[in-house]
């Protein structure tokens, strides 16, 4: 399997990399993001196999269609390795729960942060450890969180063996557990850095760093938010896990709603859907910082400014630029790198927008690739946190609660509906007590969290600033 850039130009000929390649790159040199060279196809058959495989043995089924430079044996082991009951609190892994007919959460927040992000981050520590091993080399991370993303790769990193994290957060935008989580890890190998501004300054950062070669090269930078493919990659297997909890035939169609701010969630579901999986609708659901929905409506995709980024009770999604659209608008430009570079490239720092809705190409985000989109608000997350809790006995957190919103906009008679659970109620207490008059459960082992004491540096939104502070800090 080979991959190529969103960027690849369409006059000569592309830089194809190999997947140990690009999972210690990150983006690929000239600031595109890596996708496959075509998407392996699933048919019925494998589908008939795949369907009773525990979960660590369909992640490697999966995982091996697009990891041919690891060998299986290893690959098999590192995903047994990742994916077990004692991590993840079930043997299932990913347990999907009916709620009413035709509508399913599945849980994916069991792992270690108790958020979706371990999911795919618990994985990546295990290949980032083999690999680094393999070359007897050292990688520095660099990330930026809006909430989740941080805690995931930091629990998943600490203590890992020639890898060092340095992850970006906005200051005081996370909610207190989230700022707890990560800023009490006291390892060696772990800073956290709060900038002073919104996340997508924290993401500008880190592709600032990114494309500066020399200097990622030097200090070997490499990166775990989901433009890093491993990571997005190993999103795809829980579509397949949900899917096969909702049907009993391989020919039925389900439908899933994916909470979105930075799109690698739900691009993971175009990804699985690419691959042959029966999804009918792919629905990204949205809080205030509506930009996705926007575009999925109108064609339109424009990039708001920290100051028009609005501060929501669902702050991981309180995104206005996300980095893994670029990769479905790559797919739906029919792989067009030249286009997708002068749209996210070109025009994006020149306008801060560009529009589609006239391109013949719009109209297919829907008809052929399943798009929809939905918003949700404050008073929208309120009141489906108080429907889930007092119908269903169910507590939900804010994410979830707009994706449970949004999906039942799209529920169609004969289709599951499944929603994929972004994180644990615990993760965002002071909007559930304002729900509902009490406080979420707290496992045991994160008693007192908030109290414990902290270890992170405040800085100005400045990439010179951060270089240097990583190369005072790489030993």
């Amino acid at each position: 399997m080979r991959y190529i850039s969103t960027r690849a130009s369409s006059g000569k000929p592309p830089e194809f990399k190999r997947f140990c390649e690009i999972l210690l790159e990150g983006l690929a040199p000239d600031g595109g993001l890596y996708l496959p060279e075509h998407y392996p196809q699933v048919d019925e058959t494998t589908l008939a196999k795949w369907r009773a495989l525990p979960y660590a043995d369909l992640a490697f089924e999966v995982l091996s269609l697009y990891i041919d430079d690891i060998p299986a044996a290893d690959l098999k082991a590192i995903c047994a390795k990742t994916y077990t009951e004692e991590v993840f609190g079930s043997a299932q892994i990913v347990p999907l729960r009916p709620l009413e007919a035709g509508l399913y959460l599945e849980a994916l927040s069991n792992g270690p942060t108790l958020a979706f992000k371990d999911m795919a981050m618990q994985l990546l520590g295990n290949l980032f450890e083999y690999e680094l091993a393999r070359r007897g080399e050292e990688l520095n991370i660099l990330g930026a969180t809006s909430g989740d993303t941080g805690s995931a790769a930091e629990y998943a990193m600490r203590g890992k063996h020639g890898v060092r994290v340095f992850m970006l957060s906005p200051n005081g935008r996370m909610s207190p557990f989230q700022q707890a989580q990560m800023f009490s890890l006291q390892d060696a190998n772990i800073h956290n850095i709060a900038v002073d501004g919104v996340f997508d300054d924290c993401q500008d950062i880190v592709k600032a760093v990114s494309n500066d070669l020399a200097f990622k090269r030097q200090f070997k930078i490499g990166t775990v938010n989901s433009i890093n493919w491993a990571r997005l990659m190993a999103q795809v297997v829980y579509y397949f896990a949900g899917y096969f909890q909702a049907t009993k035939t391989n020919t039925e169609n389900v439908s899933f709603t994916v909470p979105s701010g930075n799109f690698g969630n739900v691009c993971a579901g175009h990804v699985a859907r690419m691959m042959g999986l029966p999804i009918d609708k792919l629905v990204v659901a949205t809080n205030e910082n509506d930009v996705l929905d926007e575009f999925f409506r109108t064609g339109v995709y424009r990039v708001r400014g920290s100051t028009d980024t609005h501060e929501t009770s669902s702050p991981s999604m309180d995104i206005s630029k996300a980095s893994n659209f670029e990769r479905f608008v790559f797919d739906l430009l029919g792989r067009d790198g030249g286009k997708t570079r002068s749209l996210f490239h070109d025009q994006i720092a020149s306008q801060g927008s560009f529009e589609l809705g006239a391109d013949p190409a719009f109209p297919l985000a829907a008809q052929r690739f399943g798009f929809v989109s939905g918003k949700s608000t404050h008073a929208d997350r309120l009141a489906t946190i108080r429907d889930t809790f007092g119908r269903f006995g169910t507590m939900i957190d804010t994410h979830t609660a707009d994706g449970l919103k949004v999906a039942r906009e799209y529920i169609q008679p004969g289709v599951p509906m499944i929603v994929l659970e972004t994180a644990l109620p615990i993760k965002f207490a002071a909007t559930i007590e304002e729900a509902l008059g009490q406080p979420p459960a707290r496992p045991a082992r994160f008693e007192g969290i908030e109290a414990l004491p902290k270890r992170v540096k405040l800085m100005a939104p400045d990439a010179a600033a951060i270089q240097r502070y990583i190369s005072e800090n790489v030993q």
